[in-house]
């Protein structure tokens, strides 16, 4: 099966088509062995018909003379000879002919036989019983073998004796030669326009299924990666239209659904922006200078962790439009702009890299990659390389790094696994989280994994081409 298309088009011609010529091969060998059998059969009634009437002659005629007029009745194809004894001997598995199309041997000889005619065939795989030498006569121009031809010869031997109502046999040897069966063109031909026109339906056929079906691929690929839903048209078999149909519906309500949770997160941060700045206006009042403090640490804790629900919830609704950039270059503007605000990251690239993609997103998820990365590991380095699947960023740190139970905890939005909640480490929990999404959105990949000498390495894989739509 290795060797088939892909395609389900592909396939079913391959095996159709390969049905085809297997059923055109066993018809040509039917045909090539009915057609030899008949050939012999049809040599041995028409030997057998010569033999009559040479039988009708000779019976008539003294048995002294017999010997010699069969003699002169052969030709360059038979010979006659007369025996006391039949030359087959039934030992030798001589086969006793049946009538041959309803006519009874005395009908067909127009005499009383004793017995039945005796007939063998006779080639170099099966010797018949000996025959005696032929005397030379004029009929010896033509070139005759005793016993059969050999492996590379087109030609077989028929014996036939026939015994005199008055004592006696008449033999009879003659030499068939087989005519090879021609190249069956015709069949050759019909096989190839048959195959034609199977190409022609089931490409229609395949191409009706397939189109709708590869749409739908398209569709859920796209949209899987974060890309605008759009109806299929319903086209192709009822099978196909349902399934289209059934998709169409699934799409309207994944997205209406994703539209009301976004609404929802948007809404709330916004609603919550109005009494966390009423409490930090009475928490002024206090005279109690700690009991303010602590109040005013937990608001600012709670207005960041708004701002961050507002921001991912705007981020997560936009629409961003795909365009080409130097992936190279931004992400060492990235680099550039974390080493401005004193912090120590190194990056490493291999050249200009073209890439389609959301620029301002992916510099996002980098960022929010890289800040952790400083935050806990104190410096970061980046490297960025070009393999066959796509784009590879690979960010490490010298921090302490993630529990191994605990790698894929931290994608989920506001998990932390510093929980100070300080002004200095800060953070809400969805730095990594709206990496990820990113990436995911991009059709690629985001892993986190505990380097061998200690720190950190968040991986992010990219596919070579980013199928979303503007």
């Amino acid at each position: 099966m290795k060797f088939l298309p892909k395609t389900l088009g592909g396939q079913l011609v391959v095996l159709l088509i390969g049905a085809l010529v297997v059923a055109q091969a066993v018809s040509f060998l039917m045909f090539t062995g009915d057609r030899a059998e008949a050939v012999r059969a049809a040599n041995r009634a028409g030997l057998l018909f010569t033999m009559a009437s040479v039988t009708r002659v000779l019976a008539k005629s003294p048995k002294d003379e017999r010997a010699s007029l069969a003699e002169a009745a052969a030709s360059p194809r038979i010979r006659y000879w007369i025996t006391d004894s039949s030359a087959i001997d039934d030992a030798d598995g001589a086969a006793r002919v049946s009538p041959l199309s309803g006519i009874s041997f005395d009908r067909l000889f127009q005499m009383p036989l004793r017995e039945p005619p005796r007939l063998a065939i006779i080639n170099d795989e099966r010797p018949g019983p000996p025959v005696p030498p032929r005397p030379r006569s004029a009929a010896d121009e033509h070139p005759w073998r005793g016993h059969g031809p050999g492996p590379t010869d087109n030609r077989y031997d028929v014996l036939a004796s026939v015994p005199f109502p008055d004592g006696g046999w008449l033999n009879a040897q003659t030499q068939i030669r087989a005519e090879p069966v021609p190249f069956p063109w015709p069949t050759v031909i019909s096989a190839i326009l048959m195959a034609l026109a199977i190409l022609l339906i089931i490409g229609f056929t395949v191409r009706r299924v397939t189109r709708p079906l590869a749409a739908l691929a398209n569709s859920a690929e796209a949209f899987g990666r974060g890309g605008p839903s759009k109806p299929l048209p319903e086209s192709g078999p009822s099978e196909v239209r349902r399934l289209t149909s059934a998709f169409n519906q699934m799409q309207e309500r994944l997205e209406r659904f994703i539209a009301d949770r976004t609404r929802m997160l948007a809404a709330i941060g916004h609603d919550l922006r109005t009494p966390i700045t009423s409490l930090k206006l009475r928490a002024e009042l206090l005279d109690d200078e700690e009991a303010r403090e602590k109040m005013t640490a937990t608001l600012d804790d709670m207005q960041r962790m708004t701002e961050a629900t507002l921001a991912f919830a705007r981020d997560d609704a936009a629409a961003e439009g795909i365009r080409s950039v130097d992936l190279e270059a931004l992400i060492e503007s990235i680099a550039d702009d974390q080493t401005t605000l004193g912090n120590n990251v190194a990056f490493e690239g291999n050249g200009r890299l073209p890439y389609s993609c959301r620029p301002t997103a992916i510099k996002r998820a980098i960022g929010n990659v890289l800040e952790n990365a400083v935050r806990y590991g104190k410096r970061a380095r980046i490297a960025l390389s070009d393999t066959p699947a796509g784009p590879i960023i690979t960010i490490d740190d010298d921090g302490p790094g993630i529990p191994a139970d605990r790698l894929e905890e931290v994608f989920k939005p506001f998990v932390r696994l510093e929980t100070s909640r300080s002004r200095e480490t800060g953070g809400v929990g969805l730095g990594l989280s709206i990496a990820r999404s990113i990436i995911l959105g991009h059709g690629g990949e985001m892993d986190l994994s505990n380097r061998t000498g200690g720190g950190l390495r968040v991986e992010m894989r990219l596919p070579r081409v980013a199928t979303l739509t503007s």
